[in-house]
């Protein structure tokens, strides 16, 4: 069980590290095009930072703690936070896909949020998919959580790569945005899931 938790530990360790790249080059490519929906990827990739070091410091708790009680109160605790990220990524798609809708806000080309979403779209699954095989092995509910929120940061990049890629190459700049609302109701359901503590 400590190996399985020890896994899980650099799993997510991979996912804050890519992560923090992932905010970085988004925020400054959106910037640089004008693109609240790379920008908005950015922030996405923020807060998935957040959850990521809160699991980080539960999986930490089991790695160097026998005492069952402790590790079971940290697991609330992060699935509760991990929820609460869940809700806050819906509120902020849905009021800046809905913003980018009515003003009609048309982005500039980005290659690098090209190359950028499509990165993700081939990592993001592939760390989800570990993590919940780890998740299951030790009985996590907040790893499970926080691997659901990487398969939506997939689902984002997947939006936003298609959203880029549609305004590059025939100036559907409305693309993004309407497929971004598409995972508001999968991301209000998880949210809602993780602070109620169900699996």
């Amino acid at each position: 069980m400590k190996n399985a938790a020890r896994m899980g530990l650099w799993l997510v360790a991979a996912t804050l590290a890519y992560n923090v790249v992932e905010a970085v080059v988004a925020v400054w490519a959106g910037v640089e095009a004008d693109s609240i929906a790379l920008f908005g990827f950015g922030l996405d990739s923020v807060i998935e930072c957040a959850a990521a070091a809160v699991l980080l410091w539960r999986l930490r708790v089991e790695t160097r703690s026998e005492d069952r009680e402790r590790v079971e109160t940290a697991e609330r605790r992060v699935r509760r936070f991990v929820g609460a990220t869940f809700l806050a990524l819906a509120v902020y798609v849905v009021a800046q896909a809905s913003l980018t809708l009515v003003r009609g806000d048309r982005p500039e080309v980005s290659l690098l949020g090209i190359g950028l979403a499509g990165t993700s779209l081939v990592i993001m699954p592939v760390l989800a998919w570990a993590k919940l095989r780890v998740a299951a092995r030790v009985g996590s509910g907040a790893l499970r959580a926080e691997a659901k929120e990487t398969l939506a940061c997939a689902y984002l990049s997947f939006a936003l790569l298609l959203g880029l890629a549609l305004n590059a190459a025939a100036g559907w700049w409305w693309a993004d945005p309407a497929a971004a609302l598409l995972m508001v109701p999968w991301l209000v359901r998880e949210g809602v899931e993780g602070l109620r503590g169900e699996e």
